[in-house]
């Protein structure tokens, strides 16, 4: 499993892309979280670590909030997958996290649509433009190579965790959290742990950077941080947990 980090920024970054990973197991590809604007995340990304993509190599985006740092490029994913490659994008989320997401975000965008001048307008639904494959917090769901597990986090909306499983090799993924042990525990027996990380000067329902540095090596061997803040408030160079970098190709 490889792992390019497409954006490692916190909401407020004037210095990174927000938080998205892309996934790749073989031939295939999916997304953690999509924020705008994607196509540029990902060539930006992708081709700085060898691996050009684009949107039609992208089979899957996992959502893990609708926090507009996490997924505002949803839309932009919706539109070039039907507009451009002719087919649904397909997103996996927990039916809590997906149960708002035409309705209180992107129907606004997406609903009406002029197909021809001087024609009406057309309504459209969240099922033109996506498929949707429900995550489920007991069970693993497949999704073409990847089996994806999901567990709620402390956050301002609903959250979801991720595991990821392909070919024999577990990424887990915190989304934002508040820092829990038990989520912790949940994500240990991941062979990678991404996991957010912000500092005490405004944490909010965030994790900071010191709670995760009381983890026992380990654990903090096998981390890397990401949604880190910017070089102002906190030094990549000196952490000693791993940050992830953009641009940069992991072996999960």
């Amino acid at each position: 499993m490889l792992l390019i980090p497409l954006g490692v920024g916190e909401a407020f970054t004037a210095t990174y892309y927000t938080s998205c990973l892309a996934v790749g197991s073989g031939d295939d590809w999916m997304l953690i979280d999509c924020p705008h604007p994607v196509r540029k995340m990902l060539r930006d990304g992708s081709t700085a670590a060898g691996i050009p993509l684009d949107l039609d190599r992208i089979g899957l985006v996992a959502v893990s909030h609708l926090h507009a740092d996490h997924c505002c490029g949803l839309e932009d994913f919706g539109y070039f997958s039907t507009c451009m490659l002719g087919r649904r994008g397909r997103l996996a989320a927990h039916p809590e996290v997906s149960s708002r997401l035409w309705s209180g975000l992107l129907s606004a965008g997406m609903e009406w649509v002029w197909e021809h001048p001087g024609s009406g307008p057309i309504r459209k639904e969240f099922s033109d433009y996506f498929e949707l494959i429900d995550l489920d917090p007991n069970r693993p769901v497949q999704c073409g190579p990847f089996a994806i597990e999901c567990r709620k986090t402390i956050h301002g909306v609903p959250t979801t965790a991720f595991r990821i499983e392909a070919g024999g090799r577990v990424l887990g993924f915190s989304a934002d959290t508040a820092f829990d042990p038990g989520l912790i525990e949940w994500l240990e027996p991941a062979h990678l742990i991404v996991h957010e990380a912000t500092t005490t000067v405004h944490t909010g329902t965030h994790t900071p950077y010191e709670k995760l540095l009381q983890l026992p090596p380990s654990v903090r061997d096998r981390m890397r941080l990401i949604h880190y803040p910017d070089p102002d408030r906190f030094d990549v160079s000196t952490s000693q947990i791993e940050p992830l970098r953009q641009g940069r190709c992991y072996r999960v």
